[in-house]
């Protein structure tokens, strides 16, 4: 069985084979002779952590243009070297952090136990920070100044009686505490409604950004209050995020902001309806305007009182001289009436008095007639009485009562005619005695009779 011949007669040109620590060891040399003084890096901080020894670790990132890739530093910030490069950072009103851009310095180290390059950091550069912040809020005042927006939210209507009010705050930071304390003190009829929200970190814009737009849409809000405590320059760069101030500037409802800074001024700040520096001031503001209105209503209520007061007193004074103008007037009236009463009283007594006296006479007249007539009444009564005698002769019930009857049809109607009648009529026959009910079979007409003259009278 023939073997595999390999030619292993390799010709590296003379070049030297490191082993990995002697790599590390020469990537080490190399760094320090190329960066003996350290270097300065600037970039955006990401991954903050800090240990439980006070040493610090987090990425220096950069997005590179054009291509959007990555560039990451490793950065350690161990706990003796913070001493002085952080007490200067505050002075200068700032906070290391999450999400901060910086511009550190250190020296350079390749670990080759775990193959990373490390940036020892021992200073850093406030004013590159400052001006990092400048620029990132210039450039977002830019944007809202070109959208139309950055003054938007001072255009809407303030409610003269801003009492309903929208806060986003941290409940039960001193803030919140504060901003209530100064309501509450005012014994002002303030309704509340509070957005309990992170005010810095990763969560605080979304969540601001959120209740502010929340509380901008609801009707039953008068202002949306935005307020929290004092810090550093740095946390205070979570309002000057373009997601709070288009929040600020869509809001439908005005937003008073008091974010804690004497001096800095946010960008929520400048595109908000009134900024105020503290949590105190803001609620002192809405205070004072319904102050404002309610000594304007007080005011008014005594222009009011004191006006009717003047009409009234004028107006009294009008009826007292119109009720003296009317006595005069109906005790004149009354006079002119009893003067008019007695003479038509005397006319009315002079008309009866004749009036009896003509009727007197007529009486006398007519009782002498009546004296004149005995003797033609005598007459009269005897004719009456001849004529009761006739008609009592007459009565139909007298004539039934010598066996005459009187045939009504069903109208009710006396029959006095044959031809009237028809076969199936009924009859209604009334007697001296009462009534009988016939059908008619048939009927037969005679020849007319002699008209026969009856009596005279």
């Amino acid at each position: 069985m023939s073997q595999i011949a390999f030619d292993l007669d390799v010709d590296d040109g003379g070049t030297p084979t490191y082993t990995v620590a002697e790599l590390g060891e020469a990537i080490n040399g190399a760094l320090r002779r190329s960066f003996s003084d350290g270097v300065w890096v600037s970039g955006e901080i990401q991954g903050w952590n800090k240990s439980s020894a006070g040493h610090i670790y987090f990425n220096l990132v950069e997005t590179v243009e054009h291509t959007g890739a990555k560039a990451t530093l490793r950065v350690a910030f161990f706990a003796g070297a913070q001493h002085g490069p952080r007490d200067r950072f505050r002075r200068a009103g700032l906070k290391l952090g999450e999400g901060l851009r910086v511009r550190v310095f250190g020296t350079l180290d390749f670990f080759a136990g775990s193959g990373q390059l490390t940036l020892k950091m021992s200073d850093i550069d406030p004013r590159f920070t400052l001006g990092a912040l400048a620029l990132q809020r210039d450039d977002v005042i830019r944007r809202l100044v070109a959208g139309g927006l950055f003054d938007a939210n001072r255009r809407c209507h303030l409610s003269p009686v801003p009492l309903r009010l929208g806060v986003v705050a941290r409940v039960g930071s001193a803030a919140w505490a504060d901003f209530v304390h100064e309501i509450e003190r005012s014994t002002f009829g303030f309704h509340l409604v509070v957005a309990d929200v992170r005010v810095q970190g990763e969560a605080a814009v979304t969540m601001v950004s959120g209740a502010i737009r929340e509380f901008g849409r609801r009707r039953d809000i008068d202002v949306v209050v935005v307020i929290r405590g004092g810090g550093a320059r740095t946390e205070l760069a979570t309002f000057d995020h373009e997601a709070i101030a288009m929040a600020i500037a869509e809001s439908a409802r005005p937003v008073f902001t008091g974010l804690g800074h004497e001096i800095d001024r946010s960008v929520a700040d400048a595109v908000a309806f009134r900024a105020l520096k503290t949590p105190t001031a803001c609620a002192a503001s809405l205070v004072e305007r319904v102050a404002e209105y309610n000594g304007a209503v007080e005011e008014c209520w005594q222009v009011i009182c004191s006006r009717a007061d003047h009409a009234t007193v004028r107006h009294s004074e009008r009826i007292t001289e119109v009720a003296a103008g009317l006595g005069v007037r109906a005790t004149s009236a009354l006079d002119r009436s009893e003067e008019r009463l007695h003479h038509r009283g005397g006319r009315v007594r002079e008309s009866a008095m004749r009036a009896v006296a003509q009727s007197a006479a007529h009486l006398a007249v007519a009782a002498a007639a009546i004296g004149r007539s005995p003797a033609r009444l005598d007459v009269e009564l005897r004719t009456v009485a001849g004529l009761e005698t006739q008609l009592r002769l007459l009565d139909p019930v007298n004539t039934m009562a010598r066996g005459w009857s009187i045939t009504r049809g069903s109208d009710g109607r006396a029959i006095r005619d044959v031809a009237v009648i028809h076969s199936g009529d009924v009859l209604v026959t009334s007697f001296s005695t009462g009534t009988a009910t016939s059908r008619v079979e048939s009927t037969e007409r005679l020849a007319a009779p002699h008209p026969v003259k009856e009596p005279a009278p």
